[in-house]
């Protein structure tokens, strides 16, 4: 029965784009040279052509890089297909054409759905004629009457190529439209051009198009010519959304929907059974599951080196009787932290994040707690759970959050941290209001206090830890401002003499990644030093780096900071709040020491050490910065990539595989 729900579910699903055809140039240009920086500024670009054309309405061209190293793209989706069909076209197209093309510095291909093309030179808004006769077209049986089927072929494409370049608004340079031959044979037909040419010149490329079909394909029922600014095909029966099925026979059509119900309804009673077998698996895993936590996190109860602290929890509401100190875990009772909590209130809730939600509780004996609720639905959460707990409880530093407790029951996942009274940092800093409470003394000393957690992360634990996920919401701020790195459950754990790692899961949030974890997981103590530059400069200017976009000025936050960098008009980069009572001294210090943080290249950047040394060394002399990453939306690109590449905002922690 599975195998036939596969085999049914595959043919009643929309197959993959059907590949066309490829061209890759080598008469004017000689190929690129693997690892070198044009191959870099194409990986970016196909990477950002696979993430816009979907939702630039099916188009978007763009470039990467400067100079020779310069590459320029364009993608565009068949104008009948929807988003997610455009953005799987593209995305494949853009990892095949790496195959199709090796190492050519100019090349396209095309799919049923969509096209793809990059080159060393600048090709927008430039038609030059070049079609391409697929081997599509040789499989297509001749028609019945040639000389009929060729006038009204031609009169049909005509029609389609004046409403693609002149009438069609709705659907600019796209037309598709049907004729009939006779009672039962049509002919079915579409044309488009990409919408960096002028309408003028669609039209021409779509004439020099259908004088290739007439020369080779005309007494055929089917043909399609291919270039690089225009398409055109047409087939003997429907191939484009809304087209119409009209030359099936009545008698097909009854036998075609008995099928569609008989596979409905057998499909339907195979996907019952399979969900309550599946249920009930499931609800065994995650009773084995939870177990196997309970067992993996025994062991810290002898394990746990850390000086013997009370934590002062009543005691009817840990397990175990008596109070128990940080030389063992603790392990709550879930009724006990439910009540705390008011049975998870709404209004006790404090923030919510990528795997759980974060609530207000307080003990019985008045103490005030949060108490981090895992999403019982999310795979990752289990993980996550593990993660915090063991990491957590073995670190100790006043810049890091405490974790107090944990509780499991059945599916729920419960982790208790000292509460802080004024929330996360994103609260202050990104709000004009709250933002006047910060002088710059209180966001120096943030600044620093954020610096040293992560310096007892990487250099100082009896651990070196990657935080992974650093950003303002994850950063705490007690009653005294002070501040405390929180959320774990993305960290790391290094080997002694280990520096770097690679990952095919890139986990964190868009903006503050280190551009070599977001296109080649790639991570390590740098990657936190680049989230905490990122933060530095957000604490400085009290602007938001994700969505950030100011077309006037730069096309994102580090680029606009950089911009005034270099201009020496760094003061303009600084909140307004601050300027009339700062050390402007020291505040561009610290906005160098922020571009420093950010450089493109992870070995230029400095350590967790050096940078704590140069913001409390006012008389150490800092390097130049150079160039950052600029973190743009969901890609991050080089210095000089065009600005054409749209703003997004995204801020909420991701977990996200990105193509290789």
């Amino acid at each position: 029965m599975i195998i036939f729900l596969v085999f049914t579910i595959l043919l009643c699903s929309p197959s993959r784009a059907q590949f066309l055809y490829s061209f890759c140039n080598s008469s004017t240009t000689s190929d690129y040279v693997s690892n070198s920086t044009f191959e870099s500024n194409l990986k970016l670009l196909l990477l950002s052509l696979s993430s816009n054309t979907s939702a630039s309405a099916g188009f978007y061209n763009t470039s990467v890089g400067s100079n020779s190293d310069q590459v320029y793209g364009l993608a565009l989706c068949r104008g009948d297909v929807a988003a997610d069909v455009c953005q799987s076209c593209v995305q494949t197209a853009s990892q095949e054409i790496l195959r199709e093309c090796p190492n050519k510095q100019e090349a396209i291909v095309w799919y049923q759905y969509c096209q793809l093309r990059y080159s060393s030179s600048m090709f927008f808004s430039s038609m030059v004629y070049a079609g391409k006769f697929p081997p599509w077209n040789e499989q297509q049986q001749n028609s019945t009457d040639p000389d009929q089927y060729s006038t009204i072929l031609t009169n049909l494409m005509r029609k389609l190529i004046n409403q693609a370049a002149y009438d069609n608004t709705s659907k600019p340079m796209f037309a598709t439209g049907d004729a009939s031959v006779s009672e039962t044979e049509k002919i079915y037909g579409l044309v488009q051009c990409t919408r960096d040419i002028d309408r003028s010149e669609c039209k021409n490329c779509l004439t020099y198009e259908m004088g290739d079909i007439q020369g080779c394909c005309s007494s055929r029922s089917g043909g399609m010519i291919l270039d690089t600014s225009c398409n055109l095909r047409y087939e003997s029966s429907p191939f484009y959304n809304g087209s119409s099925a009209s030359s099936t026979s009545k008698g097909s059509g009854r036998k075609t929907w008995m099928i569609v119900i008989f596979v409905s309804t057998v499909l339907v009673v195979v996907l019952i059974a399979l969900c309550i077998c599946g249920a009930h698996c499931l609800r065994r895993r995650k009773g084995r599951e939870v177990d196997e936590v309970k067992i993996q996190l025994a062991p810290l109860r002898q394990n746990l080196e850390s000086t013997p602290i009370s934590i002062g929890f009543p005691e009817s509401n840990i397990q175990g009787g008596n109070q128990m100190d940080t030389s063992e875990l603790p392990l709550m009772d879930f009724e006990a932290i439910k009540a705390a909590t008011d049975d998870f209130a709404d209004s006790n809730k404090l923030g919510q994040g990528g795997f759980g939600t974060v609530y207000k509780g307080m003990l019985s004996n008045g103490r005030e707690i949060a108490v981090k609720r895992l999403s019982r639905k999310s795979w990752q959460g289990l993980e996550e759970f593990k993660n915090e707990v063991i990491l957590i409880a073995k670190l100790q530093h006043r810049n890091l959050v405490r974790l107090l407790g944990c509780g499991i029951e059945g599916e729920e996942k419960l982790l208790v941290y000292e509460f802080m009274p004024n929330t996360s940092l994103d609260v202050f800093i990104f709000d004009p209001i709250r933002r006047a409470q910060l002088d710059w003394r209180t966001r120096f000393d943030i600044i620093c206090g954020i610096a040293r957690g992560l310096l007892y992360l990487h250099e100082d634990s009896r651990l070196k830890i990657i935080h992974r996920d650093l950003k303002p919401s994850n950063v705490l701020l007690d009653s005294d401002m002070t501040a405390k790195i929180s959320d774990f459950g993305m960290a790391r754990i290094f080997c002694e003499n280990q520096n770097a790692a690679n990952t095919r899961r890139v986990v964190g949030t868009f903006g503050y990644m280190a551009p070599e974890y977001a296109m080649e997981g790639l991570f390590s103590v740098k990657s936190d030093v680049f989230s905490f530059g990122v933060i530095l400069l957000e604490i400085i200017s009290g602007k938001r780096n994700s969505g950030f976009c100011l077309t006037k000025h730069a096309q994102s936050f580090l680029a606009y900071a950089w911009g005034l960098w270099v201009e020496g008009k760094c003061l303009e980069f600084v909140d307004p709040l601050l300027v009339d009572n700062c050390s402007t001294t020291e505040v561009l210090r610290c906005i160098q020491i922020g571009l420093l943080c950010v450089q493109q290249d992870a070995a230029d950047r400095p350590t967790m050490s050096t940078v704590v040394v140069m913001l409390g060394n006012e008389s150490l002399a800092l390097p130049q910065p150079t160039k950052p990453a600029f973190a743009l939306g969901r890609i991050v690109v080089k210095a000089n990539q065009s600005s054409s590449v749209n703003c997004s905002v995204d801020v909420e922690t991701i977990s996200h595989v990105l193509p290789r």
